[in-house]
């Protein structure tokens, strides 16, 4: 909350700085702080749960490679989904929205699974895996919102129409790339402690969920009307938003399962 707070006042600092000075410097200070604003808060969010439920979980502090695995997912991931995205066969219709809902959620997988293989012994959580999963998806959330923001203001001229992109999909982005990311990278860790083996059949059904749910907000966001929109993106997001939820309850059961383990 207090992080939420403080941005809020920042960013309106930083938009009435814009508009009364006109300075065009101050656009990307604007652009950037309402990309970011909101997946900051969220990811602050789940590492206030890891490091509740996970302590003595693993040594040291899991910040720097949170930090890592967000900056390098999110720009491997969007790089790499925009480069896919180019050459395979996407559009409009369902099955080429469907192409990008996999392209998309297989990128964001490059950094967080890199984190899995090469530190699978130090950090083993379900939390974890969840928190990189969030951390991930909402660094490419926030780098792909920047390009939505640059392209409204380019073809609006409009600080109202800024501000309302802004406003939308910040409001809107902890509901997409944050929940499929995080709902496959907690099924990743968890399996794998659970079984022993890093993959099975239900890590790829929830990489197939998360996709199908990706595809589903996509096909809903090419309707022009919002009496489709709006309540196509209430029922997606909030199913999407249930299913991290109910994977957090469950990451944090858990964790205290182990520590009680542990202990005794």
């Amino acid at each position: 909350m207090q992080i939420l707070l403080v941005g809020v006042v920042i960013f309106a600092l930083a938009d009435l700085t814009l508009r009364i000075t006109d300075n065009v410097i101050f656009f990307p200070t604007v652009m950037m702080i309402g990309a970011f604003h909101v997946p900051v808060v969220l990811v602050a969010y789940f590492y206030q749960q890891e490091t509740l439920f996970d302590r003595g979980a693993h040594t040291g502090s899991i910040i720097p490679t949170l930090i890592l695995c967000a900056l390098f997912g999110g720009l491997i991931g969007t790089l790499a989904a925009g480069l896919l995205e180019h050459v395979a066969p996407t559009g409009n219709s369902l099955l080429g929205l469907a192409w990008v809902g996999v392209i998309e959620e297989a990128a964001k997988l490059i950094a967080p699974v890199s984190v899995f293989v090469l530190m699978r012994d130090r950090f083993r959580s379900e939390l974890d895996g969840l928190l990189f999963g969030v951390a991930t998806g909402m660094a490419f959330a926030a780098l792909e919102t920047m390009g939505y923001e640059l392209a409204t203001l380019l073809n609006s001229r409009s600080l109202n129409t800024l501000n309302e992109t802004i406003l939308a999909r910040g409001l809107l982005s902890p509901a997409g790339h944050a929940a499929w990311t995080g709902l496959i990278t907690a099924t990743l860790w968890r399996e794998r402690e659970r079984t022993g083996k890093a993959y099975n059949p239900l890590v790829l059904a929830f990489f197939l969920l998360a996709a199908g749910l990706h595809t589903l907000w996509n096909f809903a966001g090419s309707f022009g009307s919002l009496s489709i929109v709006i309540p196509s993106y209430i029922v997606i997001g909030g199913a999407s938003l249930a299913l991290l939820n109910w994977r957090l309850r469950e990451a944090r059961n858990a964790a205290a399962a182990a520590r009680v383990f542990s202990e005794q």
